[in-house]
């Protein structure tokens, strides 16, 4: 987009250097331009107070499966450039990517069989991902489950216009046979999750500690443990959502903690995220902790066993029954045991992801689940469900005379 463009940062004060950045100290980048190799005489040498990692990530591919780096292999990079529909598609993985393209092509027309090595969503809610499954299953999806792959064979090269898809071929054992079972495909789309871009920037010339695929390690200010003039943002960051909102907020946390003198925690945010499924699915907590050494890391994982859960049905919900939809849909919020504190909300619905930014709202700020209950919501709404959770709460601390 133009506001994101050179012309435009160059018009707000900022200089651009086309080339590769690379690290040569503490202090120090080397702008590796076109055609050159690091050290050349010519290349720009930038000193500097403070840095910004911001190299983003790539899908991950798993390297111990045979013949799987050599194979014609789609990934969300290429996924949109494909010249025709593929008849059939395999999908390994069963995360947001992976569910999201897989209805999509079901819906298109293509015949698509998602390997799970797991359960879908593994860090989600059960109920959610019973919901989600039979909607796909209804869209045409099959699902194998406790899938090992063991090789992939490319039987047919992709025409170099495109034009002609590849012929893949995937062997695998699964729960659901006893026998090795073999699926051929047009389209193998790998989505297991995104690999950090830490790789030859020079990391090690600037004190920056890093894991070579969950990215750069930070603390609470995203400023590198190591090296605290040097910060990350994004996917190239261990332990943070890869999300693009995420990326945003980290970037706004980054200028106000180098530049301003400001206090703003990655451990402060509370992250709604969305899988664009049909129906959607919507999460909301704070998901970013810290260790004993002030290490950026994952929060641990909400367990309903230990928290008070309040669940309206969107079955009940008047504008669901006028629309015809979410019929299997829900709101679940999730409280610390014996409080209306909020700590986490999953929703299934076709509005999920406008409806989880209110409850997100409400943790960030100390909203307690009877304040969302007294809160008037318009009817008829799929958003009256988040209050109907509120008035559970406040329903189950009446007086009995």
């Amino acid at each position: 987009a133009p506001v994101d463009g050179h012309d435009r940062g160059s018009s707000l004060g900022t200089q651009t250097f086309q080339g590769r950045g690379i690290f040569v100290s503490a202090d120090m980048v080397e702008v590796v331009e076109h055609g050159k190799t690091l050290g050349d005489a010519s290349n720009p040498r930038l000193r500097f107070k403070k840095a910004v990692v911001a190299t983003g990530g790539r899908p991950y591919v798993p390297p111990d499966v045979k013949g799987l780096g050599e194979a014609p292999y789609t990934t969300n990079l290429n996924l949109f450039n494909l010249q025709k529909l593929p008849k059939r598609m395999v999908v390994l993985g069963a995360g947001v990517v992976a569910l999201e393209m897989a209805q999509a092509f079901a819906t298109f027309g293509s015949e698509v069989t998602v390997l799970q090595r797991s359960r879908l969503l593994s860090n989600g809610d059960d109920e959610a991902a019973g919901v989600l499954k039979a909607a796909l299953e209804e869209d045409g999806v099959t699902f194998l489950s406790g899938v090992k792959v063991e090789e992939v064979q490319t039987l047919r090269a992709p025409s170099e216009e495109g034009e002609e898809l590849p012929l893949i071929s995937v062997s695998l054992t699964c729960d659901e046979h006893s026998d090795k079972v073999y699926l051929e495909c047009e389209c193998l789309l790998l989505a297991m999750g995104r690999a950090a871009n830490v790789g030859s920037m020079g990391l090690e010339a600037a004190n920056v500690e890093f894991h070579p695929t969950k990215g750069i390690l930070v603390n609470d200010s995203a400023q590198s443990l190591s090296n605290p003039n040097v910060y990350a943002v994004g996917d190239c960051v261990a332990n943070v959502p890869r999300l693009t909102h995420v990326s945003g907020e980290m970037a706004k946390v980054v200028v106000q903690n180098s530049l301003f003198g400001g206090q703003w925690r990655l451990s402060s945010f509370v992250v709604p995220a969305v899988m664009y499924t049909e129906p959607e699915y919507a999460v909301a907590s704070k998901v970013i902790s810290l260790d004993e050494n002030g290490l950026v890391v994952p929060a641990p994982k909400l367990d309903p066993a230990v928290l008070d859960v309040y669940k309206a049905e969107l079955r009940h919900n008047d504008r669901a029954i006028l629309d015809g939809s979410d019929e299997e849909g829900f709101v679940k919020i999730f409280c610390e045991k014996g409080t209306g504190t909020i700590v986490g909300c999953t929703i299934v619905s076709s509005r999920a992801g406008e409806m989880i930014n209110e409850v997100s709202l409400a943790i960030k700020h100390g909203i307690d689940l009877e304040g969302m209950g007294r809160n008037i919501h318009s009817y008829p709404t799929l958003g009256e469900a988040v209050m109907g959770c509120g008035l559970q709460y406040i329903n189950s601390r009446w007086a009995t005379f």
